[in-house]
């Protein structure tokens, strides 16, 4: 697993860790791509299924770190995969997806057994929420604290908000903080200036890249002054974090 990682496992690909395994469950393409898109925002691996009989083939294979599983799919029911999953993967985290117009009840009887779920429509921030903190759980409970990000001699701890490098302590502004959590849960991965402020910042991209640029260099300052930098710059594409 990874740590958390969009936040981390909630966590984020690393040098000495793999990223977090989400594996998306549902027959709608729409919701499938878009949480496959949002999910890997959060510098996670995903794997999609369409159907029950996909999901086992799929779990089986990418053996996820957790499950977000539709309620109702073609072939079979949601509860008959979670079947699967607890037997097969019993310490995976599962999120459902329920209608909107399903009753309470009988939402609460057919989710029993999963760890928590969410109504159509949802947010994707919500998702992306309640998955961060089932994985935390998930973590806590049997593999350890994962809020550690690390890449070469670069940490980064999450619930502390302390960074290092080559154990040097480097204080870093609530924004500078930001910007590096999201480049060391995608390190080595190009990210544009878009992703960066849509990611970082919440707003769409249009003539606020001095903004990217600005932050890129504060942050080269801090972190690679005098070193061998991590920072790296694309032109024409955004910028990468990488070991030294």
């Amino acid at each position: 697993m990874t740590t958390t990682t969009p936040q981390g496992r909630t966590e984020s690909p690393t040098p000495d860790r793999d990223p977090v395994r989400v594996l998306v469950v549902d027959d709608e393409q729409s919701v499938t791509a878009l949480l496959s898109t949002a999910l890997r925002y959060e510098g996670w691996q995903i794997r999609s299924a369409a159907d029950g009989e996909g999901a086992v083939r799929a779990a089986r294979e990418f053996r996820p770190d957790a499950v977000v599983l539709d309620l109702v799919l073609p072939d079979m029911d949601g509860p008959a995969v979670l079947g699967w999953l607890r037997r097969e993967l019993p310490d995976v985290p599962v999120l459902f997806l329920t209608a909107k117009d399903a009753a309470g009840d009988r939402v609460a009887g057919l989710t029993a057994g999963g760890d928590d779920h969410v109504t159509k429509p949802f947010g994707v921030e919500e998702v992306v929420a309640r998955l961060r903190g089932l994985i935390r759980r998930s973590d806590a409970a049997g593999r350890g604290p994962k809020s550690l990000l690390v890449v070469g001699d670069l940490t980064l701890d999450e619930d502390s908000h302390e960074v290092t490098r080559a154990g040097r302590s480097i204080h870093l502004t609530a924004t500078e903080f930001e910007l590096l959590r999201y480049l060391m849960r995608n390190p080595r991965r190009v990210l544009s200036k878009a992703q960066i402020l849509d990611r970082v910042w919440s707003y769409d991209f249009g003539g606020q890249a001095n903004v990217v640029e600005l932050y890129i260099s504060y942050l080269r300052r801090k972190i690679d002054a005098g070193r061998e930098p991590m920072i790296h710059t694309r032109r024409g594409a955004g910028y990468l974090l990488r070991p030294a």
